[in-house]
């Protein structure tokens, strides 16, 4: 098997996509950052130029790439206060392995769209979804307050007059105190100023939020 100037050309051009898309990763401090994009699509780039050499195997050895980045991008995502993290840079491994594999067939034309498609979606839809993100909202509310029989209806209707949608979870009591759970949508200033009122509440005795 020869070693040809093309083929340093799909490595460095992986090496240079992979630590692009890196580079933004490891800015905002994600898990799978510079070093892991980079392997990635050179990784997923030598798969396929050795695939196109063994005759008969290149479908197979480009499913199992597809395989083994899920095993990865699973690896990448985990749940954090009834919250799961790590979608977008599980998928960005996805893309990224996607690439390298475009690069590796020489499909240079597909490889370069498709990483200014990623890198911007990256880049530029962050504040995008922020905006989105202000305008509803979904958040877990613990209250704990002293046991009567409308009191949690009580802090329902509070969440309603700042038009917020609860949906109650589970609830228990301890003693003489009662503990509720809800999960509201509503925009992220309804949240706030509801969260402030609570705050201020004297009946209530712990609350999370």
């Amino acid at each position: 098997m020869n070693f040809e100037q093309e083929d340093i050309i799909r490595l460095s051009i992986a090496l240079v996509i992979g630590g692009l898309i890196g580079s933004e990763r490891e800015y905002h401090g994600k898990s799978a950052g510079l070093r892991t994009m980079i392997m990635i699509c050179v990784g997923s780039t030598l798969f396929t130029m050795v695939s196109a050499r063994i005759d008969g195997s290149g479908d197979r050895v480009a499913a199992n790439i597809v395989n083994g980045i899920g095993f990865l991008g699973a690896g990448i995502i985990f749940r954090e206060d009834n919250r799961v993290k790590g979608l977008t840079t599980a998928a960005t491994v996805w893309a990224v392995s996607a690439l390298g594999m475009c690069i590796g067939a020489g499909q240079y034309a597909i490889a370069i769209t498709g990483f200014v498609f990623t890198l911007g979606s990256l880049l530029f839809l962050v504040s995008l979804g922020n905006r989105i993100q202000k305008l509803n909202q979904t958040r877990d509310y613990k209250i704990v307050t002293t046991f009567h029989n409308t009191a949690l209806t009580r802090y329902e209707k509070i969440f309603e007059e700042y038009n917020l949608s609860p949906a109650r979870n589970h609830q228990h009591r301890i003693g003489t105190d009662i503990i509720g759970h809800w999960r509201v949508d509503g925009s992220e200033q309804n949240h706030e100023k509801c969260i402030n009122r609570l705050l201020n509440d004297p009946e209530v005795k712990e609350f999370t939020f």
